[in-house]
């Protein structure tokens, strides 16, 4: 029998007494599958910058027409809603209160300085306690005042500069087409990381690790067959986030779901590889826990992207993120789902990813002869 066969022959006998293992504790198939679907759920409800239905206050000091027609104007769809009609005093003390996110106040004569031709000025007055809700309301208020005006505009006379917009990608700019490929990015990378850590470390506990070391079997051969049950079961991770994320959520995956996979294959082995590498130096679960939580939770969270460009972070925080596994997959989860990129534009994603995914590998195998010594 050929040496590369025993080779082989040795990782499929780790990897088979993996398995058992993972069949005999529920707890970690749980973790496996349910975890990240269930937390995808949450998450992909729970955070959301989606805003509608916002509170909104009126002073109508004109009581005309064409006061009445701004309001109408701006609560004619969903983004609004009229929360009461009344004076200034009062709209302040509901935006106090939070019974209402803005005010808006139409001075007396604005009917009568647009009769004549003139600019009607009207006053917003923001609740900007939660810097991301004010702009969304500015945004929006800008919007459908701006339509309001365009449309008094006579239409023979057309203005000499016109703006066509058009959004790529998501044009109906939903959130949850941003944050789902991140979120599923996050979810995986933490779930990987405790599947490898927990379950080694509690072999150095029970003491079967040093009865495993003491078998004719490799080192390499003993992280590669730890890795590939879990590797497995992390590509069927993969696989239910995105059935998730494309069937609750609508995501689309306008790209090539091999070069998904290849990815997501990528990103796994170097995840499951930092927690086998975490639960060699720990030694015991407690502790595997807590560094395999700061090390993929902190890091997959606010360095990769997900919720912050990188291009805003200060200079070191960028430098920091580039050693960040999850930066590569965010990009290239978005990249394949909503743009359709390809491999001409992802390849650098998948070296990222394949240069960790080697580098920790080589990291947790020389951490085993260490303590072998």
């Amino acid at each position: 029998m050929t040496r590369p066969m025993r080779f082989l022959i040795r990782v499929g006998a780790m990897a088979s007494k993996e398995v058992m293992h993972i069949r005999r504790d529920p707890r970690t198939l749980y973790m496996a599958l349910a975890m990240p679907v269930v937390m995808l759920l949450i998450f992909g409800f729970g955070v959301s910058f989606d805003m509608d239905r916002i509170p909104l206050v009126v002073l109508d000091g004109d009581r005309s027409v064409a006061s009445r027609s701004l309001v109408r104007a701006v609560s004619a769809g969903h983004e609004f809603v009229i929360a009461a009609d009344s004076d200034e005093a009062t709209a302040l003390r509901m935006i106090r209160r939070g019974q209402a996110l803005a005010g808006l106040a139409i001075p007396a004569g604005y009917q009568r300085e647009l009769a004549a031709g003139r600019d009607g000025e009207i006053q917003l007055i923001v609740d900007g306690a939660d810097g991301v809700v004010a702009n969304q309301i500015l945004s929006k208020i800008d919007g459908l005042v701006r339509a309001e005006s365009l449309r008094r505009i006579d239409l023979a006379a057309e203005p000499p500069l016109q703006v066509k917009v058009f959004t790529l990608f998501n044009p109906e700019a939903r959130s949850a087409l941003f944050m789902v490929p991140g979120l599923a990015v996050y979810l995986l990378a933490i779930a990987a990381v405790l599947l490898t850590a927990l379950t080694v470390s509690g072999e150095w506990e029970r003491g079967s690790m040093e009865q495993l070391f003491a078998s004719p079997v490799g080192r390499l051969e003993i992280v590669l067959g730890k890795l590939l049950p879990y590797l497995g079961l992390g590509m069927l991770q993969l696989l239910l986030v995105v059935a998730v994320g494309a069937m609750i959520f609508d995501v689309p995956i306008r790209g090539s779901a091999t070069l998904l996979f290849l990815a997501g294959f990528l990103f796994l082995i170097g995840m499951l590889g930092q927690g086998l590498f975490i639960s060699v130096v720990a030694r015991n679960q407690l502790v595997a826990t807590q560094a395999g939580a700061l090390s993929s939770l902190l890091p997959s969270l606010l360095l990769s992207g997900m919720l912050v460009p990188i291009e805003n972070m200060p200079r070191i925080l960028q430098v920091l993120s580039s050693v960040v596994p999850a930066r590569y997959f965010v990009h290239a989860m978005r990249g394949i789902m909503l743009k359709g990129s390809g491999l001409s534009i992802l390849w650098g994603d998948l070296v990222a990813l394949a240069i960790f995914a080697l580098a920790i590998i080589a990291l947790a195998t020389a951490r085993f002869r260490r303590r072998l010594a």
